[in-house]
């Protein structure tokens, strides 16, 4: 049964979001989320495949998610609004597909969020019991965590970004330090890769393993799409999403070079594949108690960020999903004093706790990366569908990224590799989601889609497509 205010007159939103982001903050949106994925996440690649299948897959997953940031930032400097790929999916494709995109969006940091919270509430655990706390578990640390970021996001966009711009520097300045202070010229002085990585056991599994090695090889950079969550608050969505989006890949880019150079050189890959914490233990096999603090610290740093970010686009995805009806209106309503979705944050909130509490870290990993593919995969049909729709010249792009439509198939092979290799480690895990999504895509058209405002939803001023 509707609610009264679904079938109330449309009423103006008085209250909007603030334009308040430059590239900085962009950078430290898509940045903030992502790093974590040096920190942990990676290395399991190394259990799949081997050391050097975690390498291969490193710059494989990084053509992907360099064609994801070139396809985001031409869509989303030209669709710039709140909701990001589903802005875009309710413009180019239609209400079903963009519902669909909300959910995998949702979903993604929700759980994304979830892990980083896992993460950095066991390794302060794993730390304090080293040194001679009693008694301790993760989850006070989880609920800090979590309630803390959800509360500094309810705050204003502006402060948690610029928080988060400054935490993020910090995390990825340890990385930058640790890979320096091992001197990394000289192979065989602290760096041992030729005794770490030899020919009998750089692929273990041969080429099957470099495959498997696709799941969690896309943790390096999962995530940098977030930074079009904050489409409708930058001050000039199509110089600031671009440069943001574009600036924080290539920053990641050298951050997985770097992480993995040192870790493959330092930990064996049997244990490289399976520690939570390679570039902490990276710095504990080097014996020296100042990387060792500076990767505790790095590491903790890092899950924040990501949890902070993961907070922002998530609630900003519901929020959207409010506004155009495809839920409640409640969820639409932005703070009067500091312009926020307020709801929609604490609304995901509890929901974040009780997945922290009844998942493990790997399976937290599994359902981020999983609905990220889901949303990859409509990428790469959208970018192709948006420039026969609207050819180059029919109306103003931010951006035109190059080689149309090249990213866009390389983006749809490698989610298909993808696809296949979470398939082989989380077969089960994959088919539930997929039905998930069936039974909830079902709920949408046959109920949810009859309180609609289809009209209201198209706030592009473009010229009618091509072929209509």
């Amino acid at each position: 049964m509707a609610t009264a205010a679904e079938t109330s007159p449309s009423t103006v939103q008085k209250i909007s979001l603030l334009r308040v982001l430059g590239p900085a903050h962009v950078w430290a949106l898509g940045v903030g989320i992502v790093l974590v994925g040096e920190f942990t996440g990676w290395n399991f690649s190394a259990d799949k495949g081997g050391a050097l299948a975690a390498l291969i897959v490193c710059w494989l997953v990084g053509l992907l998610y360099t064609s994801v940031a070139m396809i985001d930032s031409e869509v989303t400097s030209t669709v710039a609004a709140a909701g990001g790929q589903y802005a875009q999916a309710k413009h180019i494709v239609g209400p079903l597909m963009a519902f669909n995109v909300a959910l995998y969006l949702v979903f993604a940091y929700t759980m994304l969020e979830v892990s980083d919270a896992i993460l950095a509430g066991d390794l302060i655990t794993q730390v304090a019991t080293e040194n001679g706390a009693v008694g301790l578990n993760h989850n006070p640390f989880l609920v800090l965590s979590i309630v803390v970021l959800a509360w500094l996001n309810y705050r204003g966009i502006l402060m948690t970004l610029n928080i988060n711009f400054i935490i993020t520097a910090l995390a990825y300045a340890s990385i930058v330090i640790l890979f320096f202070s091992v001197q990394p010229w000289s192979q065989g002085v602290v760096l041992k890769l030729g005794e770490m990585v030899t020919p009998e056991n750089a692929l273990p599994y041969g080429w099957i393993g470099v495959v498997a090695a696709f799941q969690f090889g896309i943790w390096y950079y999962l995530g940098i799409e977030g930074t079009t969550q904050a489409a409708e608050e930058v001050r000039s969505p199509a110089r600031s999403l671009p440069y943001g989006t574009m600036s924080g890949m290539i920053t990641l880019l050298i951050a997985a070079a770097l992480t993995w150079y040192v870790a493959a050189s330092l930990l064996p890959w049997q244990h490289l594949g399976v520690t939570f914490f390679p570039l902490y233990d990276a710095a504990v096999a080097t014996g020296s108690p100042i990387l060792k603090f500076l990767m505790f610290w790095g590491t903790v740093l890092s899950a924040l960020a990501s949890a902070n970010g993961c907070i922002n686009d998530a609630g900003r995805a519901w929020f959207s999903l409010g506004r155009d009806r495809y839920l409640p209106t409640w969820f639409s309503a932005v703070h009067p004093k500091y312009r926020t979705p307020y709801r929609s944050i604490l609304f995901l909130m509890p929901i974040a706790l009780a997945f922290a509490f009844i998942s493990d870290l790997n399976q937290a990993i599994t359902f981020s990366i999983l609905s990220g593919l889901l949303q990859y995969t409509f990428m790469s049909i959208n970018i192709i569908m948006f420039r026969n729709k609207w050819p180059l010249g029919s109306i103003r792009r931010g951006y035109t990224h190059p080689f149309h439509p090249l990213p866009a198939v390389v983006l749809l092979v490698l989610c298909v590799v993808t696809y296949f290799a979470v398939f082989l480690g989380f077969g089960a895990q994959l088919t539930a989601m997929v039905i998930f999504y069936i039974i909830v895509s079902l709920w949408f058209h046959f109920y949810r889609y009859q309180y609609v405002r289809r009209g209201d939803q198209f706030t592009m001023p473009w010229p009618k497509p091509r072929g209509y």
